[in-house]
């Protein structure tokens, strides 16, 4: 199959693009820079210029593939509405590039929809909530199922982890790191779920080659890691103490990251496993953080956003 890959070059969208030609598919993946081409070519992908706010570029790049895979986001914290409005857009410009043709669109979103409560893909979630900005992608796809295009949602959860891991995980090392302690919130008893990228990987391939139309898929390894547990992996990575953190002080410690670190964030994955028969095979994330390489990249600086 010939698929066009948004975020072709990014943390997860790089794996997608390693596990597609892997199964022997035609891999097209959109590059906004040379930086990003050169590394697609490398990888053995064709090069498609555009952005995500160039939606003739889109729709060309959807209309000339046989499915695509949408994991590009403008991952701007400061206005999240805005880029949640763009990637709405740039869904709705491929989907109606796709409509009518039964060709596979899938779209990335998250699981942190429910907090306090197991998130399960039968879980529409609540686009009304103020902070549940990317549903709207998620209502625009399902419209899209409703017109002829076998389109999907994988949701991320909170961690996704491996070798070149810039989200979260690496934002809280480098809190760590300048504070001299690895903190938690509270007892640190709420939980994160998480997989590796290749596990995630995996499962966007698998929903591209049959996933039902109108599918709601958790690329979820581990259903929910303590928070307390993620900190103590941090500070024996970095060798400083561990401590909890008040409630009401965690935004004061961990700044914008706080009031996220604090969410009791789990995660089902049970119907995505049966559904598609995934099963994930890579490193949890504990153990993926006792590797190293996370406090090297670290210590390196490399917390740009995928």
């Amino acid at each position: 199959m010939r698929v066009f890959v948004t975020g072709a070059s990014g943390f997860v969208g790089s794996a997608v693009v390693r596990e597609l030609l892997g199964a022997g598919h035609e891999v097209v993946g959109m590059a906004r820079s040379e930086e990003s081409a050169a590394s697609l070519k490398e990888a053995g992908a064709e090069v498609h210029r555009g952005t995500l706010d160039d939606l003739d570029s889109l729709r060309a790049g959807a209309a000339a593939s046989e499915g695509v895979i949408h994991t590009a986001y403008v991952h701007d914290f400061r206005d999240m509405a805005e880029a949640a409005r763009t990637d709405r857009r740039a869904v709705e410009t491929m989907g109606e590039a796709l409509a009518g043709s039964g060709r596979p669109l899938l779209i990335c979103s998250g699981t942190a929809f429910s907090p306090g409560v197991l998130a399960t893909e039968d879980n529409p979630g609540d686009p009304s909530r103020s902070h549940m900005y990317r549903l709207a992608s998620e209502t625009a796809v399902m419209r899209l199922a409703e017109r002829g295009v076998r389109a999907s949602v994988v949701r991320l959860p909170p961690s996704v982890h491996g070798q070149g891991d810039h989200g979260f995980v690496p934002r809280l090392i480098d809190i760590a790191r300048a504070k001299g302690v690895s903190a938690y919130p509270a007892d640190g008893t709420n939980r994160w779920a998480a997989a590796h990228r290749f596990d995630v990987a995996r499962l966007f391939r698998l929903a591209l080659e049959s996933a039902p139309p109108g599918t709601r898929l958790h690329a979820v390894a581990e259903q929910g890691v303590p928070v307390r547990e993620i900190a103590e992996a941090i500070g024996r990575g970095l060798g400083v103490p561990v401590t909890s953190v008040p409630a009401e002080e965690t935004q004061d410690h961990f700044g914008w990251l706080g009031n996220f670190f604090a969410l009791d964030l789990p995660a089902s994955s049970a119907v995505t496993r049966e559904g598609l028969g995934w099963e994930p095979v890579e490193t949890g994330l504990l153990a993926d953080l006792g590797a190293g390489y996370y406090f090297a990249s670290a210590a390196d600086g490399d917390t740009t956003a995928p």
